[in-house]
C-alpha cells in the first residue's frame, strides 16, 4: 500500500467516522452494518475510482467504535481555589479543536470524547489564568504504564494556552532522547511545526492541517535537535511579554539546564517585580504550567529532611539539586500550576506534605489534587497480561508470556547474561560467541510477527522489538552484535533461498505450535483489544518473510535523540527495528508497534519494574502477535505489584468516596505495608519505615526450605492448634446466596485469645527481608493494638481444602490429610509461592447477612476498568469490605469486639512430584492475617536493611 492508498484510506475512515458520530448522537446503535454503509458512503467520496481499502476501513472502525472508557476518580483540595470553568470561556478555543479534530483522524471518537472530558477535569482543578493575585496549584495525574499519558498532558497544554497559560514548560525526562521525542510529539499536537535550530516555525505537521492560521502559532524555546535543550545563547534572544501567544519549553530534568531556565526567568526578559521581603525577582503578569512528565523519578527530593522540634519542616533545609531548581521556578512566579504524570505514584505521595524552604518555597507533593484516569478498553496493561490473583495462581491473564531461562547457567552465577555482572562481561551461551535459544527464538517471532502485519496491512506501522537484558552500554554493544550477525545470516538464507529449508521449518514450526493457537484465544479472550483480527496462512507469511528481514535494523539505545528521530524519518513505510538497551529504555521512551520483548533484568522494585514494562499499552490489530520472553520470577513479581497497585487504587476509590483530600490519602497510604514493593530512598527514611496493618491482609508467600526452620513453624503451628482444644467448626458451611461456600476439610475457632496468637507468631520464623507477612513486627503491632483494647479476640482456621496426602494430626482434636498445593518459582535456598489464599477464605467467618452487605459496598464503589481488568460487576465482596465490616463489630456487637482472622495453610511438601527440601514430608506451615479496619492510627516501626534491599530489590533508580 502506498502513501498516498494509506492517505485515502485514512480520509475515508476519517469521514465515515463523522457520519456514524452524527448517527451515535441521534441515538443509532452503532452496528457491523451500518458502519459498512456509512464507509461506502465515504469511499464513494474520497475515491470514486474505488481503489480504497474498503474491508480495512470498516474493520477499523469496527474496532474503534467497539472501544470504552470508564471515568477518572479524582481527590481534590479546594482550598483557595475558585471555579472558572464553563462553557463561555471554552466557545472561542482554538488549540484545543484543532488537536481534537487531528485525533480523530486515528481514534475513537469515544476516547477523544473521553480525554476531553478527563482533561476538561484536570484543567478546572488549575487557577483560572486570568485571575488576578497570587495562587499556586500543585497537583498529580496518576495514569497507566504506556496508556497515553502524553496524549492527556498534550490536550491539557492546548487547554490551558487557550485558557490564557503564557509559559507552558514540560519537564521531559532526564535523557536527550526522551527529551526530543516529547518534543516532536508536542510539535505535532501543540506547535504544528517543525522547530528550526533558530527556534523559528519550519515544515508544517501535526494539526497545523486542521488550523494553519500562523497568528495562533505558539512559540517554542527547544527543538527536536539532540541540541536543542534550552541554552544560555538562546535565552539572550527572548523575551516575553503577557500579550505573546504562549511560549513552550520542552527541557530535561538537568541541574545546568534547569539552572539557566531559572536565571532567564529572573532576568529582565521575564520577570517584572521583586520581592519585598526576600529580593527575589518575581513574575506577576505571566500565568505559569509545569508539566512534570515521569514526576516519580528525579523529581522527588529523596534527601533526609530534618524537622524542628514541633515536627515542622526545617526551611533551611536544602533540598537535592532537581527538586530545588523545579521548586525555585514555580517559586519565581506568583502565578503558577504545577501538574505531575505519572504511573508509579508512591514516591510523590511520599513528599513531605507541609515541607516548605525559603528559597525553593513548598515541596512538590499534590496537595491540590490527585487524579486517576481510566484507560480505554484497548489498553493492555499488567492486570491484562498477567491475570488476577487466584486460589490457583493467577486467572484471566493473557497467553503472550514466554519462558526464558538459558541466560544463566544452573546455578545462576554464570551463563550468557547472569543477573549480576560487570561491564567487561562477555555474553557467551555453551561456550560461544552466540545468542541463547530464547532469544533467536524471540527474534523469529519478532519477523513472523512483522510478516504477519504486512498480512493485515499493517505493512507501512511501525514495528520494535525490545531486549533489555543489561545495565551497561559495553555489553548492550556486544549483544547488538550478535544479535546483528544472527538477523543477518538469517536474512541471507531467507532472501536468496539458499541453506534455508531447516531454518524454514524453524519459523513454521514456531507460527503453527504458537502463533496460530494463541491469535485464537486471545481472539476469545480479548476480543475488543485484538480486534478481530484474521490469522494469515504459513504461505502469506513466507512470502512476506524476505522483505520483512530485509527492512529489519539493529540498533542500541543511548541518551541521543536520534533514537527518538528514526520514527520519523521511516514514516513512509514504517521502521522495524530491535532496540537493545537498558536504564535509557526504563523511564518514558515509547517504542513504537512494540510486538516482541525479551526482559531478564532482575530489579523488584514496584516503580522501577514497572516502569521498565514498555511492553504496556494499545497494540491495535496486533495485540494476538506480541510476545513477551522473560523469566518466571519476574512473571511472578509483575503479578504481585498488578496486585499491590490494585489494592491501592481500591483505597484510592474508596477515599474519593468519602471525599478525602490528597493529604489524608498521603497519610493514609504512607503507612499501608504494600509499599515495602518501593525503594526506601523516596519514603524519606534510610533505616525505618513506619506501617498500620490495619484494613490490610497479609500473607506469607515466602519460606525458608531447610528442615530446621520448617520443623519450627510446624511446631508453632501444632502448639496453637493443640492449645486452642475442640475446633468451634468442623467443615464449615456459609450460604452466599443462592450458592453455599464450603470448607469440607478445614476447622474453625471462634473466640481466641490474642496470647495465643502472639505465641504462635514469636515462635513463626518468616525469612529476613523486605516481606511485609514478618511475624515479629506483625506481633509487635497486635501487642500495641492489644494495649489499646483492639484484636484481643481472633477467629483461627485451619484450610485444608487441597489434594489429598500424608495425614498429619496437629492435636487429638484436628488431625488433616489434604494439603493446598503452591507453585515454587525456583529461587535458591527458598521456597516461594505466588499466592496462598483463596478469595472465599477470608470471609469464612461471616454469615450470610454480613457477606451480602460486604458485596452491596463492593459494588457500590466498583466501576468498569479494562485496565484493571474490571469488566464485569464481581459477584463476591473484596477483601478490604470484609475487613471494613469486621472492623465495625459483626453482628452488631460494639466495635472494640472487633476480631482478627489468622488463616493457617499447611501446604504440600511436594510439587510436581519434587519435594521443597530433602527428606521432608511433612505439612509447610503457611497464614495469612485479615486485620479489621480501624481508625487507631497505631503503626509499627520496620527495620530495612539496606544491604538485604539492594541484594533482593536492586538500588533505587
Amino acid at each position: 500500500m502506498t502513501r498516498d492508498d494509506a492517505g485515502t484510506l485514512e480520509g475515508t475512515i476519517t469521514i465515515a467516522q463523522t457520519l456514524l458520530r452524527r448517527e451515535k448522537d441521534k441515538g443509532e446503535e452503532i452496528t457491523p452494518m451500518l458502519i459498512s454503509q456509512k464507509v461506502e458512503m465515504a469511499a464513494a467520496l474520497t475515491d470514486p475510482d474505488g481503489f480504497v481499502d474498503k474491508a480495512a476501513a470498516t474493520e477499523e472502525l469496527i474496532r474503534r467504535f467497539s472501544h470504552w472508557v470508564g471515568k477518572d476518580a479524582t481527590l481534590k483540595n479546594n482550598f483557595n481555589h475558585v471555579d472558572w470553568l464553563n462553557s463561555e470561556r471554552k466557545c472561542d478555543w482554538r488549540y484545543w479543536h484543532r488537536l481534537q479534530r487531528y485525533l480523530e483522524r486515528r481514534l475513537s471518537v469515544e476516547v477523544v470524547d473521553a480525554l476531553d472530558r478527563s482533561t476538561d477535569g484536570i484543567l478546572e482543578l488549575l487557577e483560572d489564568p486570568k485571575r488576578t493575585g497570587t495562587w499556586d496549584r500543585r497537583g498529580l495525574v496518576v495514569g497507566h504504564v504506556q496508556s497515553g499519558k502524553t496524549s492527556s498532558y498534550s490536550a491539557l497544554i492546548c487547554k490551558a494556552a487557550d485558557a490564557g497559560y503564557k509559559i507552558i514548560i514540560v519537564l521531559a525526562g532526564m535523557h536527550n532522547n526522551l527529551r526530543s521525542q516529547t518534543q516532536i510529539r508536542l510539535e505535532e499536537a501543540f506547535l504544528g511545526y517543525e522547530t528550526s535550530p533558530q527556534r523559528e516555525p519550519g515544515t508544517p505537521l501535526g494539526v497545523f492541517e486542521e488550523d494553519s492560521d500562523p497568528k495562533i502559532h505558539p512559540h517554542c524555546a527547544t527543538t527536536r535537535a539532540d541540541n536543542g535543550d534550552f541554552n544560555a545563547s538562546v535565552a539572550r534572544h527572548f523575551s516575553i511579554s503577557p500579550e505573546e501567544r504562549p511560549w513552550l519549553f520542552v527541557v530535561k530534568k538537568n541541574k545546568s539546564v534547569l539552572t539557566k531556565l531559572l536565571k532567564w526567568i529572573q532576568s529582565p526578559h521575564v520577570s517584572d517585580a521583586t520581592d519585598a521581603a526576600t529580593g527575589r525577582k518575581m513574575v506577576t503578569n505571566l500565568p505559569l504550567l509545569v508539566i512534570d512528565d515521569e514526576a516519580d523519578h528525579a523529581s522527588v527530593d529523596t534527601g533526609e529532611k530534618p524537622l524542628n522540634d514541633d515536627g515542622t519542616p526545617n526551611t533551611e533545609h536544602e533540598p537535592k539539586a532537581i527538586n530545588g531548581l523545579i521548586r525555585k521556578i514555580l517559586h519565581a512566579f506568583s502565578k503558577s500550576a504545577y501538574v505531575g504524570y505519572t504511573a508509579t505514584p508512591f514516591a510523590n505521595i511520599f513528599i513531605h506534605r507541609r515541607g516548605e524552604t525559603n528559597e525553593e518555597g513548598p515541596d512538590l507533593f499534590p496537595q491540590s489534587f490527585i487524579k486517576n484516569i481510566a484507560a480505554p478498553s484497548n489498553y493492555v496493561g499488567p492486570a491484562r497480561v498477567f491475570g488476577l490473583r487466584g486460589p490457583d495462581g493467577r486467572i484471566g491473564g493473557l497467553p503472550l508470556a514466554r519462558d526464558v531461562s538459558d541466560h544463566v547457567s544452573a546455578d545462576g552465577q554464570a551463563g550468557w547474561m547472569p543477573p549480576k555482572h560487570k561491564k567487561t562481561h562477555d555474553p557467551f551461551f555453551a561456550g560461544g560467541n552466540v545468542l541463547p535459544p530464547s532469544l533467536r527464538e524471540a527474534i523469529q517471532s519478532f519477523a513472523l510477527a512483522c510478516a504477519a502485519r504486512v498480512c493485515r496491512g499493517q505493512g507501512d506501522e511501525h514495528s520494535s522489538m525490545l531486549v533489555h537484558v543489561t545495565r551497561y552500554t559495553e555489553v548492550q554493544d556486544k549483544v547488538r552484535g550478535q544479535i546483528d550477525d544472527f538477523v543477518t545470516k538469517m536474512t541471507r538464507r531467507i532472501t536468496r533461498g539458499v541453506d534455508h529449508e531447516e531454518l524454514v521449518g524453524q519459523l513454521r514450526g514456531i507460527w503453527e505450535r504458537d502463533f496460530v493457537p494463541t491469535c485464537e484465544k486471545v481472539a476469545v479472550e480479548a476480543p475488543d483489544a485484538a480486534g478481530g483480527s484474521r490469522v494469515p496462512a504459513w504461505d502469506e507469511i513466507l512470502r512476506a518473510l524476505p522483505t520483512v528481514l530485509s527492512d529489519i535494523i539493529v540498533k542500541t539505545v543511548n541518551g541521543n535523540a536520534k533514537d527518538a528521530l528514526d520514527y520519523v524519518e521511516h514514516s513512509e513505510k514504517g521502521l522495524k527495528v530491535i532496540a537493545i538497551g537498558g536504564d535509557k529504555l526504563a523511564r518514558g521512551l515509547t517504542l513504537e508497534g512494540l510486538c516482541v520483548s525479551y526482559f531478564v533484568r532482575t530489579t523488584k522494585m514496584y516503580d522501577t519494574l514497572m516502569q521498565m514494562g514498555r511492553w504496556f499499552g494499545y497494540r491495535p490489530g496486533y495485540l494476538d502477535l506480541c510476545r513477551l520472553y522473560t523469566t518466571s520470577e519476574l512473571v511472578q513479581w509483575f503479578g504481585h505489584i498488578a496486585d499491590a497497585s490494585e489494592e491501592l487504587r481500591e483505597e484510592f476509590d474508596t477515599m474519593v468516596g468519602m471525599g478525602a483530600t490528597p493529604w489524608e490519602y498521603g497519610m493514609k497510604v504512607e503507612s499501608h505495608p504494600v509499599l515495602l514493593v518501593t525503594s526506601p530512598l523516596k519514603m524519606r527514611s534510610a533505616k525505618t519505615l513506619s506501617l498500620s496493618y490495619s484494613g490490610s491482609m497479609v500473607q506469607t508467600v515466602s519460606f525458608f526450605n531447610t528442615q530446621e526452620q520448617l520443623g519450627q513453624n510446624l511446631e508453632a503451628a501444632e502448639h496453637l492448634v493443640a492449645a486452642m482444644g475442640a475446633p468451634s467448626e468442623v467443615g464449615p458451611g456459609r450460604p452466599r446466596g443462592d450458592t453455599v461456600d464450603e470448607w469440607k476439610r478445614s476447622l474453625l475457632w471462634n473466640g481466641v485469645s490474642s496470647e495465643l496468637v502472639l505465641d504462635f507468631l514469636k515462635a513463626y520464623q518468616t525469612p529476613l527481608g523486605a516481606d511485609r507477612a514478618n511475624s515479629a513486627v506483625l506481633a509487635e503491632f497486635i501487642g500495641m493494638m492489644n494495649e489499646i483494647g483492639e484484636l484481643k479476640e481472633w477467629t483461627i482456621a485451619l484450610l485444608a481444602e487441597g489434594r489429598p496426602g500424608q495425614p498429619h494430626m496437629f492435636s487429638p482434636h484436628a488431625t488433616i490429610s489434604s494439603f493446598p498445593s503452591r507453585g515454587d518459582n525456583g529461587v535458591p535456598g527458598r521456597y516461594s509461592i505466588g499466592v496462598l489464599t483463596d478469595p472465599s477464605d477470608e470471609a469464612i467467618d461471616l454469615g450470610d447477612a454480613e457477606w451480602s452487605l460486604a458485596l452491596a459496598e463492593t459494588l457500590k464503589e466498583w466501576k468498569p476498568d479494562v485496565a484493571r481488568n474490571r469488566v464485569t460487576p464481581p459477584t463476591r465482596p473484596s477483601g478490604k469490605k470484609v475487613r471494613e465490616l469486621r472492623g465495625l463489630g459483626l453482628n452488631g456487637s460494639a466495635p472494640g469486639s472487633r476480631r482478627g482472622l489468622l488463616m493457617l495453610y499447611p501446604l504440600a511438601p511436594k510439587i510436581a512430584g519434587r519435594a521443597v527440601t530433602q527428606d521432608w514430608d511433612k505439612p509447610i506451615m503457611a497464614f495469612a492475617i485479615s486485620f479489621p479496619a480501624s481508625q487507631s492510627g497505631v503503626k509499627v516501626d520496620y527495620k530495612v536493611d539496606h544491604l538485604f534491599w539492594e541484594q533482593e530489590y536492586g538500588a533505587a533508580d
